[in-house]
């Protein structure tokens, strides 16, 4: 069958069916906004405003103190840090050095922490000060040679008081060592910002975004310059209606989530727009913070759009600065998607991506036609196609397959693991792993997520991850973890266990113990225990038939 894009009939005039996009560094985004807008608040954090200017200033002396402490070309640094000016002024200076980022959850465990440094090879990482001690913790176990260590009041005016206390944990006392900087110490070291390029090359690696694919621990996704240009540069062709130069992005979504970094940080500095920075999720807080700051775009995951619509005090926010809000991460439901645009009166439309997509490859209209229960049309220059897992080739509209994308942003591949990449891409399809449909109009539909992925509030969660965690408790002899319905997280983690004979183990001590190696997330909300679990006839454990249960279950 010749793929015959009929998606493309579907695109309004505003959207042109192919782009034209720069052959350059994806640092080009921050130099062109900066040009083009250089008094312009680029970020709004608590209270404090950086301009266009004051931000590449900072980047350019935070990237000469890096090069100062020995980081170069190709070196990996870590960011691990949450919605905070520094978390973009570490981002671009370590682009504009050449270096490769490589991006840190800071919820990670430090099981979690240590692989995905020691895969990765990092160097210098860049995290909080209340994170030093889990850092420093790892280091030994890494590559790590040089810690970065900064505060979310680093960028506040004097004596503002924090109003996202991350943790209760007590921030530690930072040791005087060689291998352990502090962010201001260093941003004094460089008197002048001097422009530094180090990357010549757009198909040069800019980033190692790590995600488990469908088993096993973490790989690193490598995206390239180009890969994350392409994407923000098919964002903003996708929102036509924006204003370059006078919009408001409400950063949410966390940056160290491909997501929450292409919609939110890239997608701010091609349109010139301000960033309106969230270091943690807050309802309270962010219904304050629209109200106050009127940001006119919100890109987020289900989870925070129902978390808001059910505030019971939400008809006292005045909502109606939003003009347009794209959902991905996980399947966003009609009724809140209805309830949020009465809310506000702007548009909230469902998308989809991947992390080896940059991430976005689909989305809705946002200002014309909508369809329920889709993912949209591909976007510009983007090529789909379900395929028969059977036979490998493609399928009429409506029939369920594969779906397999080939586009400018798809990734070059898993970062050291040739085999992993072959698996996943053939003649530069990328085969998702996600089960779907396109009806004849071009608009496609995710009927089953990867077989076994769970999706909690926008979050993967793998389950042999989960269950290698707690197959190390001597107590548990056989486990299955599955995702369940969640009103509220749209799914949550159940563990179904059975116990070694003579052995017990409570609920509260198989929490303890996952919470001690897995990222809170991913920590088991349910657990259930069995005398046994279903097999097939070579005992195999029946995963499928605990999903077809777990499908009738609704516990919170």
């Amino acid at each position: 069958m010749t793929l015959s894009k009929p998606w493309l009939k579907q695109y309004p005039p505003q959207i042109p069916k192919t782009l034209t996009y720069p052959d350059v560094p994806l640092t080009a985004l921050l130099t062109d906004a900066v040009k083009q807008y250089p008094e312009r608040e680029a970020i709004h954090f608590l209270g404090k405003k950086l301009s266009y200017s004051f931000l590449l200033e900072e980047t350019y002396r935070f990237a000469a103190a890096l090069r100062q402490i020995g980081v170069k070309a190709d070196d990996r640094i870590a960011i691990m840090l949450p919605n905070i000016p520094q978390a973009v002024i570490a981002y671009y200076a370590s682009l504009f050095l050449g270096a490769i980022v490589v991006q840190v959850n800071p919820m990670y465990s430090n099981r979690e922490l240590t692989h995905l440094l020691t895969d990765s090879g990092a160097s210098t990482i860049v995290c909080l000060d209340i994170q030093f001690e889990k850092v420093e913790k790892v280091k030994s176990h890494t590559n790590i040679q040089h810690i970065v260590v900064t505060s979310v009041a680093q960028y506040l005016p004097l004596r503002k008081k924090v109003l996202y206390p991350l943790t209760q944990k007590k921030i530690p006392k930072i040791p005087r060592e060689d291998h352990v900087f502090l962010f201001p110490n260093l941003m004094h070291l460089i008197p002048v910002a001097i422009p530094i390029q180090e990357v010549k090359n757009a198909d040069d690696l800019a980033l190692l975004q790590y995600t488990g694919g469908t088993t096993g621990l973490a790989k690193g996704t490598m995206l390239t310059h180009r890969n994350l240009i392409v994407n923000a540069y098919q964002s903003a062709a996708w929102m036509y209606k924006t204003r370059e130069g006078q919009e408001k992005i409400l950063g949410a979504l966390p940056f160290f989530h491909v997501y929450g970094m292409t919609v939110v940080m890239n997608l701010a500095l091609k349109l010139g727009a301000t960033m309106i920075l969230l270091p943690k999720f807050d309802r309270d807080q962010i219904l304050k913070t629209i109200v106050k700051e009127k940001p006119t775009i919100f890109p987020g995951a289900p989870t925070m759009y129902v978390s808001l619509i059910n505030h019971p005090r939400i008809h006292r926010f005045a909502l109606h600065s939003i003009d347009a809000c794209i959902s991905g991460s996980a399947p966003l439901p009609v009724e809140i998607q209805d309830k949020f645009e009465k809310l506000t009166g702007g548009r909230l439309v469902e998308g989809y991506g991947l992390t080896e997509t940059s991430p976005v490859t689909h989305a809705n209209l946002i200002w014309d036609r909508k369809k329920s229960s889709t993912i949209g049309l591909p976007w510009p220059d983007t090529e789909c196609k379900i395929v028969s897992m059977e036979t490998g080739e493609e399928l009429a509209p409506g029939l369920i397959g594969e779906l397999h994308i080939r586009g400018p942003q798809v990734m070059r591949g898993y970062w050291n693991r040739p085999e992993e990449t072959a698996k996943v891409i053939k003649d530069g399809w990328l085969a998702t792993g996600d089960m779907a449909k396109m009806d004849e109009e071009g608009y496609f539909y995710i009927v089953d997520r990867r077989k076994d992925l769970i999706i909690a509030g926008g979050f993967n969660i793998y389950p042999r991850e989960v269950e290698e965690v707690l197959y190390e408790h001597p107590a548990i002899d056989e486990v299955v973890v599955i995702g369940v319905p969640d009103a509220y997280r749209g799914e949550t983690t159940k563990a179904y266990i059975v116990l070694k004979k003579g052995m017990s183990v409570t609920s509260s001590e198989l929490d303890k113990h996952c919470r001690e190696n897995l990222a809170s997330f991913k920590v088991p909300r349910l657990y259930e225990f069995r005398d046994e679990l279903p097999k097939s006839a070579i005992g195999k454990i029946l995963r499928r038939v605990l999903q077809e249960e777990g499908k009738n279950t609704n516990k919170n």
